[in-house]
């Protein structure tokens, strides 16, 4: 009899579950990192990835990057929310039409420095945003978390999006 065992873990999976931070104030969807992620080059939002309703809208910045921490992504109607004069850019635009507000999930990804991807359940968001000060954001599975909360509990239960891996 032989007997194998598998590891449900990634290889390369984080110590700890990465997390970005969302909310709605008045129809806009914002982003707040957790920590500061510097030397960003492109920003990924993909709505229910995996599925036929999948799509997304891609930000570009040219090199070296551009420091990333907090960020109004969409107003409700799917339009940018990003001023256009900066230098993070939309690339990708997401498609005529499209509500992201009936999107069941948000995956959200950081190019140029070394981080992590996150995902954030979209109803939530939107249901619960007015529940919650204005400093407050949602960091996935850790829930409601302002600023303190963040700084106590990065790397303990767990990871900004460009925080690195302590183990």
């Amino acid at each position: 009899m032989l007997t194998t065992a598998c590891e449900t873990k990634a290889q390369f999976a984080p110590s700890l579950p990465p997390a970005a931070g969302f909310r709605v104030d008045d129809g806009v969807l914002k982003l707040w990192t957790g920590t500061p992620c510097s030397g960003v080059t492109g920003l990924t939002l993909i709505f229910d990835t995996g599925t036929q309703n999948s799509t997304q809208q891609t930000w570009t910045a040219p090199q070296p990057g551009v420091l990333v921490e907090h960020m109004d992504l969409l107003t409700s109607v799917g339009k940018p929310a990003l001023d256009t004069s900066g230098p993070l850019k939309v690339q990708k635009p997401l498609p005529a039409g499209y509500d992201w507000t009936k999107a069941s999930w948000l995956n959200f990804s950081v190019n140029g420095p070394e981080a992590f991807g996150a995902r954030v359940d979209i109803a939530q968001v939107l249901r619960e945003s007015a529940e919650h000060p204005s400093g407050s954001y949602l960091f996935g599975q850790s829930g409601w978390m302002d600023a303190s909360d963040v700084q106590r509990e990065n790397r303990k239960s767990f990871l900004t999006v460009c925080t690195p891996d302590p183990n």
